[in-house]
C-alpha cells in the first residue's frame, strides 16, 4: 500500500509522512526530492509551477511508486498532489490511499512564516490554493492537530495501528 500525504506547501506533509512511515516501518518518499532543479529555482523565486513543469516530476514519482508496488514495498509519499489529475497519475497501477492535510490559507501562512531552510515559502501559497482540487476520496485531516495526533488518526481510520 502507498499512503499519499497531500496538501499545499506548509501543511506538514513531510513531518506527518515521516512519522507515519516510521511508525509502520515503511519506506518514506518525499516528492520534493523528485523535482528537477528548474522547478526548485522557480519556487525559490515565488513563481508557481505549471502543469508542464510538474509533468517530469510526476513521472519520476510514479516510476518510483510502480517500483515499490512491484517489490511489494509499503510506502508513505509526501506530495502536494494538488489536482485530481495528478493524484490519478500517481495512483496508476498502485494501491494508493490519500490522506489530505487540510487547513485555511491563514493557518498555513502562519506556519510558513516560522519555517526556515525550505525552497517553497509563502510566495507560492496563493498559487497552490488556486490549483488545489480537494480530494473527494481521502481522509480529511486538520493541520491544527499535532503531527502525532494526525498520525494516530490515520492509523486508526485505516486500521493500520
Amino acid at each position: 500500500m502507498i499512503l499519499l500525504v497531500m496538501g499545499v506547501t506548509g501543511s506538514g506533509k513531510t513531518t506527518v509522512g515521516k512519522l507515519l512511515a516510521q511508525r509502520q516501518g515503511w519506506l518514506f518518499l518525499d516528492a520534493d526530492g523528485f523535482h528537477p532543479a528548474a522547478n526548485i529555482e522557480k519556487m525559490k523565486h515565488g513563481i508557481p509551477l505549471t502543469d508542464a513543469d510538474r509533468e517530469p516530476w510526476l513521472a519520476a514519482i510514479h516510476a518510483e511508486l510502480l517500483k515499490c508496488a512491484a517489490e511489494n514495498k509499503d510506502a508513505v509519499l509526501a506530495c502536494s498532489a494538488l489536482k485530481q489529475s495528478y493524484r490519478e497519475r500517481l495512483a496508476g497501477g498502485v494501491e494508493l490511499r490519500i490522506c489530505y492535510l487540510k487547513g485555511t490559507y491563514r493557518e498555513i501562512a502562519a506556519r510558513l512564516q516560522s519555517r526556515t531552510g525550505h525552497f517553497a515559502g509563502e510566495e507560492i501559497l496563493g498559487g497552490q490554493f488556486a490549483d488545489l482540487e480537494e480530494p473527494r476520496d481521502a481522509l480529511d485531516l486538520r493541520v491544527s492537530e499535532t503531527p502525532e495526533e494526525i498520525v494516530e488518526d490515520v492509523l486508526w481510520k485505516l486500521k493500520l495501528g
